[in-house]
């Protein structure tokens, strides 16, 4: 990422819409967040929003804002997403699941440089760059009429395309490093955990590099992380390919999966659910689901 991004420097100093493509976990709000911070507009606030998170009219209200009374329950005035991000970057995660109806006035917002909160008669200008990212080809959407031809142009300034982390292992442990900081881990990562690291394919891409790194950090307490801390599956590939051609159940793999985890946090289920990325009430319940005892 960091070739990419010297190579992007220029795109990161305008103040140009920018559209960043790459499969499903490559990382695209990372480098957003990288463009962000190497713009003029570092200063101000970073808003991200996923788009295939919400309905339309719910995402509509959360970009735009809304009235006092604009629908029932609007009881007071909302700032939307736009005004949020004023002076800085708005980045639109999954721009090709926008509704065709939300994408036409995204188009009027960026050709004027004005919004209109939902139920308002009134326009007012906001100073916003606009960041998309995506995981599809926009123009086979247009094609679909799924996207639209005019708004895609209106964001096609610049492009980036986001390689797989597989094809980029200079960017492997750099991002694993920046991961156990995030942790707040006062380790560092052994020499054979860095190899194990380096070597693996990713097939996650940076999103699993994260989830990887934060099993790890819990694994190894307050030591370096070892090759030991890390999950199976990074390890030793050939058990993740042995287990995706046993034709095995979701519940069965999901099952294993919770009870390796939880021996290997030696039973504690506080440590195994932010392993897992779920809450305790949440792992408690899987727990008894699979006919393991579980603590209050």
């Amino acid at each position: 990422m960091r070739a990419l991004m010297l190579r992007a420097a220029p795109i990161a100093a305008s103040n140009a819409p920018v559209i960043i493509q790459g499969e499903s976990g490559t990382g695209k709000e990372v480098f957003a967040r990288a463009l962000h911070a190497n713009s003029p507009r570092k200063s101000a606030p970073f808003v991200a929003v996923n788009v295939a998170a919400l309905p339309g009219d719910l995402l509509e209200s959360e970009l735009f804002g809304h009235a006092k009374g604009a629908f029932t329950g609007a009881a007071t005035p909302k700032r939307g997403l736009f005004e949020a991000a004023e002076g800085g970057t708005l980045l639109l995660d999954e721009i090709a699941e926008m509704p065709l109806g939300l994408q036409a006035k995204l188009l009027r917002a960026l050709q004027d440089g004005e919004i209109r909160r939902l139920g308002d008669t009134r326009s007012f200008s906001v100073d916003v760059r606009i960041l998309c990212a995506t995981n599809q080809d926009l123009g086979a959407c247009i094609a679909k009429r799924m996207f639209r031809e005019d708004l895609f142009y209106r964001l096609k300034v610049f492009t980036l395309t986001l390689p797989p982390l597989r094809e980029r292992k200079e960017d492997i442990l750099p991002l694993a490093r920046m991961f156990l900081e995030q942790e707040r881990h006062a380790g560092r990562f052994t020499a054979p955990a860095r190899k194990v690291l380096a070597r693996s394919r990713w097939p996650g891409n940076v999103r699993e590099l994260a989830n990887a790194v934060k099993h790890g950090a819990v694994l190894a307490g307050k030591g370096d992380v070892d090759v030991e801390h890390l999950p199976e599956e990074v390890v030793n590939p050939r058990l993740l390919t042995a287990h995706s051609t046993s034709m095995r159940t979701l519940a069965e793999v999901e099952r294993e999966h919770v009870v390796h985890v939880l021996e290997a946090c030696g039973g504690r289920q506080v440590d195994a659910a932010r392993v897992l990325g779920i809450g305790r009430t949440t792992l408690w319940r899987k727990l008894n689901t699979f006919g393991i005892e579980a603590e209050e």
